[in-house]
């Protein structure tokens, strides 16, 4: 029984209440829905009061694929893109649970693999950040509350981690939703973000509590991670998909967990928002408009009221993230015989704990008698067929993986081919990096189709990591570290580094995250004020525009 129930209930008829709640509470523990609310208080704040959050996600102005428009019937697509500061000096605390398969069959190189991947994960974290460790095998277990990461909370991790034992069976469901619980029961949740580390090698076995599909992940970010051949690759990628920017990594047989772990940590310690959304909000009653609708092959939250305004919601961004959103316009016939600028959409992106609303952008193209030939594409055109490619070369892996899992692996072979073809058509103007790193996806994954069994062992969950990464528009490891992956970020790469460091030396010291933002602000002393500075310069511009709209108009 809580000891505030003790203290509080005495005497007379409040004899009777502590009975009531003595039972209540006994009834909870013995149906595994105890309390969690012991979360320690983070011995520093991750954003004193007074820290300005302005600018830390900004939105670009819109590209499009065609410089104008017809007055006549005609479409256009727009390009929207939202990026997160490159600066690391603002962040949220990290609130990590660490789920952690210890049965049976993780015995051997696996769990050792574990330990050291939560051993740097420890070494890492700083006093802002909290991390708790659930096991499970037949059942599940809180090793931990939620830890403030000091360096007596760390060695007593350590010391934990290090006596980690592999036996029993497998009940997935029991550990995500002991996780979750963990999570849910917080006391601390401002300016803190809630994420999951799920492992395991296999699918639930024995006496399982459920499906853990069904659990409702809420607001929580799970990132999974499946160990080799046996283990159900297609579950642990659709609990990820299920929770808001949850990604899958394999880690195949005889490789190490600290490089994905790695490279998710250098995201998760670099949250410059959450909650980040963008509205897209259609100007229907001007005449132009007829329909507004955001391309398919990303994979996010997107709900559309009566008035037909798009909202989508991304959750969380890294320091350095992007998200590009393709919406696609269909134009009426104008009424018009003259050019003119005809405005489509207005987006607007928010995110968590701003101060003032960020500044809108117009969605708008120029209607014309004479619309430029489409053959004639500038550098803004090609990066809208870019990332349509993009999102082509993502359905391509999709369509070709469900082929080679239903055994018919020419047809599967056939469909990376297209997309290889598809990718030597791309002229960028910022290099290869975009064509290089989608080239490589499609190598590997040939490479991975020489044989059904080499697919089934590892082109199926490099696939899986492959297709929800472009889906979320974020990193996920896939074994193939050493390949640069289109949503890396620096503190990414970094990390990745660090690891590969330790892993050659578990006992050499690892730079903390506060170690890593003295060293980016010593390179970069003004990467702490340019998101704001940039912000109201901004914000100064539209307001010279639209100053300069006004005098236009009184003069003519």
């Amino acid at each position: 029984m809580p000891r505030a129930y003790h203290q509080y209930l005495k005497g007379g008829m409040h004899i009777h209440i502590h009975i009531i709640i003595d039972r209540k509470w006994k009834q909870n523990k013995l149906a595994g829905s105890m309390a969690f609310n012991d979360d320690e208080k983070p011995a520093t704040t991750p954003n004193p009061n007074g820290v300005n959050k302005q600018g830390l996600v900004t939105m670009r102005i819109p590209k499009y694929s065609k410089k104008d428009v017809a007055l006549t019937v005609d479409s256009v697509t727009a390009m929207v893109e939202i990026e997160a500061t490159s600066s690391t000096a603002v962040r949220e605390g990290l609130d990590l649970v660490a789920v952690v398969d210890v049965s049976g069959s993780m015995r051997g190189h696996k769990i050792e693999s574990v330990k050291k991947a939560l051993q740097f994960v420890i070494m890492k974290l700083t006093p802002v950040d909290r991390l708790s460790i659930v096991t499970f095998e037949s059942s599940a277990k809180r090793l931990t509350p939620l830890r403030s990461m000091t360096q007596a909370a760390q060695s007593d991790l350590k010391t934990i981690v290090g006596r980690l034992v592999a036996d029993g069976g497998t009940d997935i469901k029991a550990g995500l939703d002991l996780g979750l619980a963990v999570l849910g029961d917080r006391v601390l949740t401002v300016s803190r973000t809630a994420n999951i580390f799920l492992m395991s090698d296999g699918k639930p076995e024995g006496k399982s509590s459920g499906d853990p599909r069904q659990v409702d992940p809420g607001e929580v970010s799970v990132y999974t991670f499946g160990f080799g051949q046996g283990t159900d690759h297609k579950l642990l990628t659709d609990i990820a998909k299920k929770s808001p920017g949850g990604t899958y990594s394999t880690v195949p047989d005889g490789t190490n967990l600290s490089a994905p772990f790695a490279q998710l940590l250098g995201g998760l310690l670099t949250v410059v928002a959450q909650d980040v959304q963008l509205t897209l909000t259609p100007k229907t009653g001007d005449g132009d408009l007829d329909t507004m609708a955001v391309a398919p092959g990303t994979d996010y939250t997107q709900t559309t009221d009566a008035n037909g305004v798009i909202t989508i919601t991304f959750g969380t961004l890294f320091s350095a993230e992007t998200r590009k959103v393709a919406v696609n316009f269909t134009l009426k016939q104008s009424s018009e015989s003259e050019a003119y600028n005809a405005t489509l959409a207005v987006a607007r992106h928010s995110y968590a704990a701003e101060e003032t609303r960020q500044p809108a952008q117009n969605i708008q193209r120029l209607r014309t008698t004479e619309p430029s030939s489409p053959g004639v594409a500038g550098s803004e055109e090609r990066s809208v067929q870019a990332e349509e490619v993009r999102r082509q070369h993502a359905d391509m892996i999709c369509k070709a993986s469900e082929l080679a899992d239903g055994g018919k692996l020419d047809r599967a072979r056939d469909k990376i081919m297209d997309a290889q073809n598809a990718l030597e058509d791309i002229m960028l103007d910022d290099g290869d990096r975009m064509v290089n790193a989608l080239r490589a996806e499609l190598l590997r994954l040939l490479e991975y189709m020489e044989s059904q069994k080499l697919y089934n062992k590892l082109g199926h969950p490099y696939a899986l990591a492959t297709i929800i990464s472009h889906g979320r528009q974020r990193a996920a490891g896939r074994g193939d570290e050493e390949v640069i992956s289109l949503y890396v970020t620096p503190r990414m790469i970094a990390y990745l580094e660090q690891a590969k460091k330790f892993e050659e030396n578990p006992q050499a010291p690892v730079p903390t995250a506060d170690k890593d933002v003295e060293q980016e602000l010593a390179a970069n002393p003004l990467a702490a004020f340019s998101a704001p500075l940039a912000f109201y310069l901004e914000n100064a511009i539209q307001a010279l525009q639209a100053i300069q709209k006004i005098i236009s108009a009184t003069t003519i």
